[in-house]
């Protein structure tokens, strides 16, 4: 053997952190042993007889055919190593090691999936690993061809979509003088993803809703502020509607918005298109665990929170909950991640979301409308007190959605559509944007309380009532600090420079009306 060890590198995620892992061969002769350690999952350790069978359909010789033993560690051996993205760099290794080829493996990574005739198969997780990539240095990535696009999205580093081993190994391979083994043949390096905004086709356009004016300026409130909503009345009044309407109304994401939301996807194994441009829509059913709600498991993914990062996270007929899920949104509600703590490690997902609940004021939901309630007043506390003191002063806007009249549903209106919400939206975050652009946020939900006062002063009168409206209302320091938000996002709205009164006054209607 012209040599017996090699390096090649590789990368993998814990949580939505990545990590760069080296691959190391070391061959040595004796009776044949192929043994994987650093810590290895089950899908990695069989990756020694993927590995030997694409060697051989690859057109060279396989590691069983010989006497040697192979060892092959992936470092930092402290770190598990999880799923099938390792087998393209282990077989590059050994075909290093061995002597079958030769090149240059510095500031080069490769990821894949091999299967048994050598074709390399896509990954999850392929945009954070080209993320890191470029954090350390290295010059050229090499991606399965069905991950490339979505790999391409990153500046300032080369990518190689490849489509089997042999085509890759022909690629890097570079001859030695008067060698007739491998040919030498180059892959073309994926193209720059161009990004095209997509629109929002299967959303409600706000335009078809009939009536209910008030919520919808909820929504529109909620949307340019980054503002907690929860809609309330009785079933059937369009409360699910006007959720799904939010979706169509929020911009486009911004790049760096879509580097992040997409990488979350791409973890979870739910990327369907290279890249996402529209915000998240999530809407969990009420039979939701916990564990799919804030995520974790045995290997940590992220749950439902994550996923509508940069989006929307609707729970309906919120109350159906159990206590306990409702109860793991007061961190993300509150600091905007969510902490997992495993034995194998811990860390925080991303988890800030405009969060819209809907429910019916009493269990048949009835009660408050013209239609019978067959509910016991013992029942309808009790129904209501599902949604805990800490969780309610969490939610920044309270809006009773009403039965509307037979004839309001059947006169034409003419209101705004989704298209002109946004541009609202838009028009108040800009302004909002200009204000903070020392802190980087366009959104007054994002403030902490010590921003807040020196980005959002009041006049003496506006405080004055802000104060007194407090003491009637008995706000938390919680709940007085996002009246001042929410009222900051509707003087935007109506381009005013300064909070007052009227706007004010309209913030604090918003303000918990059950319970």
């Amino acid at each position: 053997m012209s040599s017996t060890f090699a390096k090649v590198h590789s990368a993998q995620t814990f949580l939505l952190e990545s990590y760069i892992v080296d691959c190391e061969v070391d061959l040595s002769l004796g009776l044949h042993a192929f043994t994987i350690v650093g810590l290895p999952d089950k899908a990695v350790e069989e990756a020694r007889d993927r590995i030997s069978a694409a060697i051989k359909h690859s057109g060279f010789e396989s590691p069983k055919s010989k006497n040697q033993k192979v060892v092959i560690s992936l470092a930092p051996a402290h770190l598990k190593k999880e799923g099938p993205s390792f087998d393209v760099p282990m077989a590059l290794s050994y075909l290093l090691a061995s002597g079958e080829m030769h090149f240059d493996p510095q500031q080069k990574l490769f990821i894949g999936e091999l299967s048994l005739n050598g074709d390399i198969r896509g990954v999850h997780g392929v945009l954070p690993l080209v993320q890191k990539a470029l954090q350390k240095g290295f010059k050229e990535v090499y991606v399965p061809k069905e991950n490339a696009e979505e790999a391409a999205l990153i500046r300032g580093i080369t990518i190689y979509g490849v489509e089997n081993l042999k085509t890759l190994v022909e690629h890097l391979h570079t001859p030695t003088k008067g060698e007739t083994g491998v040919a030498h043949k180059k892959i073309l390096p994926q193209k720059e993803t161009v990004i095209t905004p997509s629109t929002h086709p299967h959303t409600t356009d706000i335009a078809d809703i009939k009536g209910q004016e008030s919520a919808k300026r909820g929504l529109l409130i909620a949307a340019a502020g980054g503002h907690n909503i929860a809609l309330f009345g009785p079933a059937g009044t369009g409360k699910t509607m006007l959720a799904r309407a939010m979706q169509g109304i929020l911009p486009t994401l911004s790049y760096e918005e879509i580097l992040e939301v997409t990488s979350i996807y791409s973890v979870a194994g739910l990327l369907k298109e290279p890249y996402i441009t529209t915000t998240p829509y999530r809407a969990p059913h009420h039979t939701a665990s916990y564990v799919s709600l804030v995520g974790g498991g045995a290997f940590p993914k992220p749950g439902e929170v994550t996923l509508a990062h940069r989006g929307v996270l609707f729970m309906d007929e919120f109350p159906e909950f159990e206590r306990r899920v409702i109860d793991a949104l007061r961190q993300p509600l509150e600091d905007r991640v969510v902490s997992i703590n495993r034995q194998r490690g811990s860390g925080v997902f991303p988890a800030n979301f405009i969060l819209i609940v809907a429910f019916n004021p009493c269990p048949c939901g009835n009660y408050g409308s013209q239609k019978p309630c067959r509910c016991n007043p013992g029942d309808i506390i009790r129904y209501q007190k599902k949604i805990s003191g800490p969780i309610a002063d969490r939610i920044d806007m309270w809006i009773e959605v009403p039965l509307l009249a037979y004839d309001t549903l059947t006169q034409k209106q003419h209101t705004d559509d989704s298209a002109t919400y946004t541009k609202k939206i838009i028009a108040a975050k800009e302004r909002a944007g200009k204000r903070y652009s020392t802190l980087g946020k366009t959104r007054s939900a994002d403030l902490s309380a010590k921003e807040l006062e020196m980005y959002v002063p009041l006049h003496e009168t506006v405080r004055k009532l802000l104060i007194r409206s407090s003491e009637k209302l008995m706000l938390s320091a919680r709940s007085y600090h996002k009246v001042i938000k929410v009222a900051r996002t509707i003087a935007d709205l109506e381009e005013s420079k300064n909070i007052t009164e009227a706007h004010l006054l309209e913030a604090l209607q918003y303000r918990q009306k059950i319970h």
